[in-house]
């Protein structure tokens, strides 16, 4: 991990949270070679204890968040809510749900309860 390219954007976040590397490394590469996204940013969420990223999808101005995790953990209402506050109170974040295998899933969370789009 450390002789990737991308490695020197995530090492001072790596070292300060070292359990969540993996997600966090594994969300990065996804986000920044595989979709492409535009001024990403790499985040410290103290009250997780892990980092996140804002960033913007290409060619839009909307900036999302994302919050990495490993499929094996456990979360509960007030660790998301500790996300949403560390992040600024977005309206809604994005949770990068990541496998030993590689995959990698996104869930919009939004806070409270939200009429889905028609």
């Amino acid at each position: 991990m450390e002789q990737h390219r991308s490695f020197p954007a995530l090492s001072e976040i790596s070292a300060k949270h070292p359990k969540t590397r993996g997600c966090l490394f594994q969300t990065y590469n996804d986000l920044l070679l595989a979709q492409q996204w535009e001024d990403l940013q790499v985040i410290d969420l103290p009250s997780c204890s892990r980092g996140a990223f804002r960033g913007r999808k290409p060619s839009t101005e909307t900036v999302f968040s994302v919050v990495p995790c490993a499929m094996t953990e456990t979360l509960s209402p007030s660790w998301l809510a500790s996300a949403f506050e560390d992040l600024g109170n977005p309206p809604e974040l994005y949770l990068a749900i990541t496998t030993e295998d590689s995959s990698i899933v996104y869930y919009k969370i939004s806070r409270g309860i939200v009429k889905p789009p028609q």
